[in-house]
């Protein structure tokens, strides 16, 4: 079982909210990445967020990374949006 887990974050270190996603298809990881970020951004109305080379490096390193205001195109009203693998197959 694949799970990532979304959360939005306000004032610093208030997490308003969180979702895990969870994928048990056959896909490679970049795929569920990509679907369960889709699906997170989705259920909260948000855009999807542009992957910056900072985002990559971190996701390679610790399986976890945060969108800030520089990763959407249009005005956000939170923080950052953080996602993080928390199981893989």
């Amino acid at each position: 079982m694949f799970r990532l887990w979304g959360r939005l974050v306000y004032d610093g270190n208030y997490t308003a909210k969180d979702l895990v996603i969870c994928d048990d298809t056959k896909e490679t990881r970049t795929h569920k990445i990509f679907r369960g970020l889709n699906s997170i951004c989705d259920a909260w109305n948000l855009a999807v967020p542009i992957w910056l080379d900072s985002n990559i490096t971190d996701f390679k390193r610790h399986s976890k990374t945060r969108f800030r205001q520089d990763n959407w195109i249009e005005e956000i009203d939170f923080d950052f949006l953080e996602i993080q693998v928390i199981e893989e197959d």
